[in-house]
């Protein structure tokens, strides 16, 4: 019979877990307390542990750091009515089998329970090397989400940034692939060292060869000195190559070549350099599809991806619109000096029913220009521009506009949303209707039929 190990300062929570337990026929301990919890579990040996993560004097993630010191194999379940990225990835960073947030999913959390004692009896058949290296993440929490399709991403980062495997990252445009790459390096064992990012379609070929391997003085015209490639500057850090999909033929031997012997020379150098970053790769297409077309290599496609994470698009975790919502207002209001911090529920469900083609970084610029155009603290829909989802993205970037192109075509919107009533869409604007006929006449509005 398999023994489980409960630990929680709630007595009920501690009391039901144990009687559901106990009705699965698992033999069951408890404690109250981290400090005992460990005692049992050194005396008992139990074959997996569910902590609560926010107790008193000693919370779940020391629970878990002291035990893994003391059985790196152990499995411990985390549960905590407190979740975000941060704790998520530290849990997963520490070695928590999984991360289960309250109030339990009774379902999930007997699945979680028998994979874990599962994985726990198929890892004592097999002779395995487990580094034992952690890190205490300090990044930043940007990247934004508790949806569970999020969750799993947050297990990833954190099961990946304790080493230095090659990772590929997936999604979208305006998914928050760079970020993802930041959390890994910055989450983990890299923290400490240069993370250094290289756009593939932002250099030609020939420059972006020199970029990545450096040149020896004279290896071309206009080498007048010795330049360290990305490569070389990144140390024991992490090369980020985004939009990894465009990179040319040639350059995808090369990048081959360094990812199988560890090594590269500069262009017209002879000189052998170990490479000693670790490489992350992002792209927003279907490198499946460019290798069944012949346009991506095959070998270099399974190198790249010893790790695949995929990021989920918005409108698959619309939940999750809410909380991007809130840590964008604030972010936007720091950075233009505003106080919206106000939103009505017509507002919210406007925003969380739109698909956002253009993902996280639409939603952002968007909110950008509806701060922008909003007084006083309440950030009305008639403020968020959203156009058809038909519509092209390339000729749409708040972010990238002037405040006077902001406010044309926000004017634009409110008078074909009004059907040309001046007087209505003056009202929306807050603005007096002489107002409203200067800024049409300023601004060459007219109205299409």
């Amino acid at each position: 019979m398999d023994k489980i190990l409960v630990i929680d300062d709630n007595d009920s929570i501690r009391e039901t877990l144990t009687n559901l337990l106990t009705r699965l026929n698992y033999s069951v301990l408890s404690a109250s307390n981290g400090r005992m919890g460990i005692d049992i579990a050194k005396k008992e040996q139990p074959d997996l542990i569910i902590s609560d993560l926010r107790m008193p004097q000693m919370d779940g993630l020391e629970v878990l750091e002291e035990l893994q010191k003391y059985d790196p194999q152990i499995r411990v379940i985390i549960i905590t009515a407190h979740d975000d990225m941060l704790t998520t990835v530290q849990a997963m960073q520490k070695g928590a089998y999984d991360f289960i947030e309250k109030p339990i999913e009774i379902e999930r959390l007997k699945i979680s329970i028998k994979r874990a004692l599962q994985n726990k009896k198929l890892s004592e058949k097999i002779e395995t090397i487990i580094s034992d290296q952690t890190s205490s993440n300090r990044f930043e929490s940007t990247l934004v989400g508790k949806s569970q399709i999020m969750r799993e991403v947050y297990k990833k980062i954190g099961q990946v940034s304790a080493n230095r495997v090659t990772v590929l990252i997936q999604g979208e445009s305006g998914t928050g692939k760079e970020l993802v790459a930041k959390s890994v390096h910055y989450g983990g064992i890299t923290k400490d060292d240069p993370f250094v990012a290289v756009n593939c379609t932002a250099i030609t070929e020939t420059l972006l060869e020199s970029e990545l391997f450096g040149h020896e003085k004279g290896a071309f015209t206009g080498a007048d000195k010795i330049k360290k490639g990305k490569f070389e500057l990144a140390g024991e850090g992490t090369v980020f190559l985004d939009e990894i999909s465009e990179m040319s033929p040639n350059l995808q031997v090369k990048l081959l070549r360094v990812l199988q012997e560890k090594e590269f020379e500069r262009v017209g150098g002879e000189s052998i350099i170990p490479m000693r970053a670790r490489i992350i790769t992002a792209t927003n297409k279907d490198l499946t599809s460019l290798v069944k077309q012949g346009k991506f290599r095959e070998d270099l496609y399974f190198r790249l991806k010893v790790v695949s994470l995929e990021l989920p698009p918005l409108r698959d975790r619309k939940e999750d619109v809410p909380l991007l919502v809130t840590y964008f207002l604030n972010k936007i209001n720091a950075e233009l000096h505003k106080s919206v911090n106000k939103i009505p529920d017509e507002a919210m469900e406007y925003l969380k029913s739109y698909d956002w083609i253009g993902n996280v970084r639409e939603l952002e610029n968007t909110l950008m220009q509806a701060v922008v155009l909003t007084n006083g603290d309440v950030l009305l829909k008639e403020n968020i521009m959203i156009r058809s989802s038909n519509r092209s993205l390339e000729d749409y970037h708040p972010g990238r506009m002037s405040l006077s192109e902001i406010e044309k075509r926000h004017i634009e919107y409110v008078l074909n949303d009004t059907k040309w009533n001046k007087s209505k869409a003056a009202e929306i604007l807050g603005i007096s209707l002489p107002t409203l006929y200067s800024k049409i006449e300023n601004y060459h509005l007219e109205r299409k039929v």
